[in-house]
């Protein structure tokens, strides 16, 4: 083992250590909400196996892995519903379970998404740890796992995956690891087309950091010009070498590595500069080959992947439809209640958001957050899949964790307690009716 191996190794045990509260609270909150799921399930006379891994998306995803790609359902108004619409991670890694062991692909999509949930538990514990310590760390990953629509994140769908990816990035992204932030938004952007969001806060990021590099070489380079020698003559040096502003270190448990960025008062190196422009290479590749692999593949160009999602009738109207779709609500008293319950969630949304830029969370993790939240309101249709698309926006979930950090230990687990069961009877009887789209 070299020497290198012998520092990360225990590294690395250290920061499963610091994480496993939070991932023994996650895996007991999702125990809870399978145990109902069963439970009610169980009641109806119905299989929770199969609401977790063969409906709705989950069935999509299995004739990706199992036909691969060009099928499509024709509707009698005309609607055609295309498997295109489906980015192809999440099916690879199915045929891959499927091909190394007996499981089936719904199986493999089971598997894949309960190991991915695990590690975005993981991710956002990192990054809210490293962001407002570890207590924090600890509420925002149970937070995240009684959300009402958690349920989502032990089925075959794509979310779990797409939410490991993007946090793990957005951590690389804090501790400066480019390359491999760009490398893990590459994988988001093939599993969910809002991994757009992923490879926006990548790159915006990286800009400032360059934008910071050239301040502070200008900076340094006028003290050296002002300051005297001994002879009181003011020195002007050759070439000027600029001092980086480093980017924001890792956290006490991080391994050291090639992206770790360098310390308070280090020169920047080409090495770092290059890495940061890996990282921003390879960040678009995931979404931009894919959509334009669908814009060969329908021979319709690069706007070919717009087409399909226009015969699923979904696009991007600045939430023009959704906001029609709370007014229609608001026609009729029981349906009333509905349109409330929706304008206070959104507001609930949005002021979560303000308060994460008052609260001046990472320009990162503000950029990913807005893109995420933007693209499920303002999307035109599928209007009861908003709360499962607003699921990766983990950020959001940042000031309720740090209240809840600041609280007794008492008051928070009673709280989450509360929350948990809820969210367990909630996912139950959700999957059992209506379900995600």
């Amino acid at each position: 083992m070299t020497d290198l191996e012998t520092r990360v190794a225990p590294t690395r045990a250290g920061a499963l250590r610091r994480a496993a509260p939070a991932l023994a609270g996650f895996v007991a909150v999702r125990a809870l909400g399978l145990l109902a799921l069963f439970l009610w399930s169980a009641a109806r006379d119905k299989s929770a196996y199969t609401l977790l891994t063969a409906r709705w998306d989950a069935l999509w995803y299995v004739r990706v892995a199992e036909l691969g790609y060009g099928y499509e359902v024709r509707l009698a108004n005309g609607d055609v519903h295309s498997n295109l619409a489906f980015f192809p991670l999440l099916p690879w890694l199915e045929r891959l379970v499927a091909a190394v062991s007996p499981l089936s692909y719904a199986d493999g999509g089971f598997l894949v998404s309960l190991v991915s949930s695990l590690a975005a538990a993981w991710g956002i514990f990192a990054v809210a740890d490293h962001v407002y310590g570890r207590r924090a760390g600890v509420c925002a990953v149970l937070l995240w796992a009684v959300l009402p629509v958690g349920i989502v994140q032990s089925m075959a769908y794509s979310e779990s995956l797409f939410t490991a990816l993007a946090a793990w990035s957005l951590y690389a992204v804090l501790t400066g690891r480019w390359v491999t932030a760009g490398t893990l938004a590459l994988l988001a952007g093939l599993t969910r087309p809002v991994g757009l969001a992923v490879v926006a806060a990548v790159w915006v990021a990286a800009l400032v950091s360059f934008a910071q590099d050239r301040r502070a070489a200008a900076a340094g380079a006028r003290d050296r010009q002002d300051a005297p020698d001994s002879s009181g003559t003011p020195v002007v040096p050759e070439a000027p070498v600029a001092p980086v502003a480093p980017d924001t270190p890792p956290g006490p448990d991080a391994p050291p590595g090639p992206d770790t960025p360098p310390g308070p008062g280090a020169l920047p190196g080409p090495g770092t500069r290059l890495r940061r422009i890996l990282g921003m290479a390879l960040a678009p590749l995931g979404t931009a080959g894919y959509v334009l692999w669908v814009g060969h593949h329908t021979g319709k160009g690069p706007l070919g992947y717009l087409d399909v999602q226009a015969g699923w009738r979904n696009g991007f109207d600045g939430g023009w439809a959704f906001a029609r779709f709370v007014a229609d609500k608001f026609t009729s008293f029981p349906a009333a209640l509905a349109g409330a319950g929706l304008i206070i969630g959104v507001a609930s949304v949005v002021w979560l958001y303000v308060t994460g830029v008052r609260q001046r969370q990472p320009l990162p993790l503000l950029v990913y957050t807005g893109v995420v939240t933007a693209l499920a309101l303002c999307a035109s249709s599928y209007f009861g899949s908003k709360p499962r698309l607003l699921l990766p926006a983990f950020p959001l979930l940042l000031p309720l964790a740090l209240t809840l950090a600041r609280a007794r230990m008492r008051r928070s687990a009673t709280v989450l307690g509360v929350v948990a069961v809820a969210s367990a009877v909630y996912g139950a009887f959700w999957l059992n009716g209506s379900g995600p789209p």
